[in-house]
């Protein structure tokens, strides 16, 4: 039964679903790792491919970039295909100096001044969170898989590009106890709430705000296979 933003047919698309933001990415992921991967969506370029991992169903979608992307698509796949965990795998900008490039991070919780949760369904909310208990599946295969992971609360951002003082993230630092900066996971955790789904976000940093390093985009890719190992390893428990 497709929806207006995605065309697969109810079945092809398995109970759990990676998302990276860049569907390029998805297509990447897909056929580096699954077997037998099948696209099932192309709508709008937000490309979807479902196959196996380890003889397990896995679907990896695109989310786009920013709340509104991810909180269609995430809504569509929790509310008409049936899907019960949705784990975001993308990349972050560092806050603070405990988070090095190339860290992999587990999201324990989403501080954002968006307006997404507010509009969609009255919650006032600032802080969303994942699910405890897809989270706790995370660290599990972390930890048998010799995975180093951090945990923070993520900044996610509507915005970019952003006017005035260029040290503003010290501020969220300290106000809100941030530790990272990315711009989806407020919206999949709250849908996930909201329609009693389970969600979570692993990033990998990719640049830092605190010592201006930054992975180019070949580095950033290669560098991202822990973390999408591990999301793989974890959807299939």
């Amino acid at each position: 039964m497709p929806t207006p933003h995605i065309e697969a047919a109810f079945g092809q698309i398995a109970k759990t679903v990676l998302m990276p933001g860049d569907p390029l990415r998805a297509k990447v992921i897909a056929e580096t790792y699954l077997t037998d991967p099948v696209q099932v969506n192309g709508v709008r370029g937000m490309l979807a491919f479902t196959g196996t991992w380890k003889g397990c169903p896995v679907t990896v979608m695109g989310s786009g970039m920013g709340m509104p992307s991810i909180g269609i698509y995430s809504y569509e796949l929790f509310s008409q295909y049936g899907v019960e965990r949705i784990i975001r795998i993308g990349s972050a900008g560092a806050y603070v100096p405990e988070l090095a490039v190339n860290d992999v991070v587990l999201a324990d919780r989403c501080y954002s001044e968006s307006s997404f949760a507010r509009v969609q369904s009255g919650d006032e909310e600032t802080y969303q969170y994942p699910s405890p208990e897809l989270n706790a599946l995370i660290v599990e295969t972390a930890a048998e898989d010799g995975v180093k992971l951090s945990h923070t609360c993520v900044h996610s951002s509507d915005v970019f590009y952003r006017e005035g003082d260029p040290l503003y993230w010290k501020d969220l630092v300290r106000e809100f106890g941030v530790g990272c900066v990315e711009m989806e996971s407020f919206a999949l955790f709250h849908n996930a709430k909201v329609l009693g789904r389970q969600a979570a976000c692993l990033l990998t940093i990719s640049d830092s705000f605190v010592t201006s390093v930054s992975l180019s985009a070949e580095d950033r890719q290669n560098s991202f296979h822990t973390m999408m190992k591990l999301a793989l390893n974890a959807a299939i428990r």
